[in-house]
């Protein structure tokens, strides 16, 4: 027999029982009866019982070892007795009486207890995360990531891609987030970057002819945490093709991830393929979002010739300054008490809003503050634009487009969850296409990229000279799944005049252009072919699969909310020996500002000030 282990703790079942067995694992649970101790043994596979009895010249030993102990166990399989089989685990229907025991390791007081489900602070599951791991809900969690990330791979391997490996070490990137930086020791002051995403490098391979690329990639940002974001690293299913299409794209990925959603989704429904495409301006209008989360049956309407020229004051004159105003339906909403409406009001005023206007659709008539400033013709035609009936109510926004549109977005999803209108059990995927190629800074007047600056234009050259910049659409999506957005894509620019061009719109001239984005545009210089692809983030479709709030508890070691590495304790400070390898002298915020007083005052003193 094995040193450890004959069998897992998931192993056993009636038909063993009779056999001898040896079993290793970690003590979950203890139950003292007096002359009788029962003991679940856990590994990764699952729980098994045994059973000692004070004959046993191992039941003191066993007594006194604490839970989390990890032993060696060989003894007899048993049946148990009908009433005490245990129908929540595989193996409840024998037990393990004990033999013979050996200690392994001998656990000390627990900070945290892994049986049952008490919660604790994120600060002591971090600073204790090998602890946390053990327990049964984030063990799943992170064996679902594995079967997702093997599920992935070999989904893409079955349509043709190749997987590559891109380099950590790498160039810092003049766009997008804040880099992490990586001292070089051979090359004094010079700094090497962790890639933000293979961006470039995939590309670059497009370019030397290998067609089909996939990666499950890691990324690098040095970006603030947020519930479905962590900070500093993460990983993508990076994938680019070439000589495609957007539509060849999205042939390619949609049964991937349809697949991969149907697998895992424990019977939950999944858009069926084709997925919705919905344009930028529509999902902005329609959702105020360009996220949209289809289960959300409300659709928001623009209203804002109801409310031009009205007595209702303070919207009609924003309208004269360019405002617009949209509506947000409350399917029944007439129904719910004045106080349901004051709570949403101040609700509005904690998102920046200045309030919350709405109309109630009673039978005898429509109320509220609104209804009272506009005539019988502009409610009605409200609420006929709106598809509402006696019963229903809505809710308005009303601001300049952009901020109007995301606010309305805001209170369609805060109205559908007050009701409880959300679809259950299910995955609604949709692509959010025609992105604005270009947007205006409302600050500064000038024209600049609205999302992705190497994204095709949508009609090429000829678009950036005869169309109104703001006019331009790019050949760049977004998947979204439930309001969650996976992944930002595009149909890539690879033609350098194109991209020279598009830059000249932006106000960058070809020398910035070049000292910024040179190693590719070169490349592209020696022959592109078209191409595009996506990068859909891992971690957020583990965390839909899993039905988790946050991104954490997804991940095998995260950081926290401050980019800490509680258990290892990173980042941490480094020896003056490794400083002087690298050339680094490092000067903490309270030295610089010290140093900024001081030649402040030296220089006052040289004036005479």
């Amino acid at each position: 027999m094995h040193q450890f282990r004959s069998h897992t703790c998931n192993d056993l079942r009636a038909a063993n029982a009779g056999e001898t067995v040896r079993l290793s694992g970690w003590v979950h649970r203890k139950r003292d009866h007096g002359n009788l101790l029962f003991i679940d043994l856990r590994d990764h596979h699952g729980v098994t019982q045994t059973v000692c009895d004070t004959s046993n010249a191992h039941f003191e030993a066993l007594t006194d070892l604490r839970v989390e102990s990890v032993v060696t166990i060989t003894g007899k399989v048993v049946m148990r007795s009908d009433e005490t089989k245990n129908p929540r685990l595989s193996t409840g229907d024998i037990e393990v009486q004990v033999q013979d025991m050996e200690i392994q390791s001998s656990a000390e007081v627990l900070p945290m207890q892994v049986a049952g489900d008490q919660e604790y602070s994120e600060e002591m599951r971090l600073r204790y995360r090998y602890i946390d791991l053990r327990r049964d809900k984030l063990h799943r969690n992170i064996m679902l990531r594995s079967q997702v990330i093997s599920y992935l791979r070999k989904a893409m391997i079955d349509q043709g891609f190749t997987e590559f490996q891109t380099p950590i070490l790498t160039a810092s990137s003049p766009e997008g987030a804040r880099d992490f930086l990586v001292p070089s020791r051979l090359h004094p002051g010079k700094f090497y970057a962790l890639p933000q995403a293979p961006q470039q490098f995939k590309q670059l391979l497009m370019v030397a002819g290998f067609d089909r690329y996939f990666q499950i990639a890691p990324c690098f940002r040095d970006e603030d945490s947020r519930a479905d974001r962590s900070p500093g690293e993460f990983y993508q299913l990076d994938f680019e093709m070439s000589f495609v299409t957007q539509e060849d794209v999205f042939d390619a990925i949609e049964p991937v991830l349809a697949g991969l959603f149907n697998e895992f989704g424990e019977g939950r429904t999944v858009t069926d393929s084709p997925f919705p495409r919905i344009p930028y301006d529509e999902a902005m209008l329609k959702y105020g979002s360009d996220k949209p989360d289809l289960r959300n049956p409300l659709i928001i309407q623009d209203v804002t010739e109801a409310f031009r020229g009205s007595n209702f004051g303070i919207f009609a004159k924003q309208i004269e300054k360019g405002a617009i105003v949209r509506a947000i339906p409350a399917p029944g909403g007439a129904g719910q008490p004045r106080s349901w409406f004051d709570k949403l009001n101040e609700w509005a005023r904690e998102n920046g809003a200045g309030g919350l206007g709405y109309i109630q659709f009673a039978e005898a008539g429509p109320k509220g503050p609104i209804a009272k400033n506009l005539d019988e013709q502009r409610v009605a035609s409200i609420k006929e634009t709106c598809g509402l009936k006696d019963g229903d109510a809505v809710f308005f926004a009303c601001d300049k487009p952009l901020k109007a549109a995301k606010f309305a977005g805001l209170v369609r999803t805060k109205v559908a969850n007050e009701l409880d209108l959300l679809e259950k059990d299910v995955y609604r995927f949709c692509w959010t296409v025609d992105f604005p190629m270009f947007e205006l800074n409302e600050d500064t007047g000038e024209i600049e990229f609205s999302h992705n600056p190497f994204s095709m234009p949508q009609g090429g050259l000829e678009a950036l000279n005869t169309m109104d910049p703001l006019e331009i659409k790019a050949f760049q999506y977004d998947i979204v799944c439930n309001g969650v957005e996976l992944s930002s894509g595009a149909i890539r620019n690879h033609r350098p005049d194109i991209m020279y061009r598009a830059f000249e719109i932006a106000g960058y001239g070809p020398e910035v252009v070049e000292e910024r984005f040179g190693g590719m545009l070169n490349a592209f210089k020696y022959g592109a072919p078209p191409h595009g692809g996506s990068a859909p983030g891992i971690d957020r479709m583990v965390m839909l699969l899993a039905d988790e709030p946050n991104i954490r508890e997804v991940i095998t070691f995260p950081m926290n909310g401050q980019a800490q590495d509680l258990m290892m304790n990173a980042p941490s400070e480094v020896s003056e020996k490794q400083l002087r390898e690298l050339h680094i002298q490092v000067k903490k915020p309270k030295e610089i500002k010290t140093k900024a007083t001081t030649d402040a005052q030296e220089a006052a003193e040289k004036s005479g000030s």
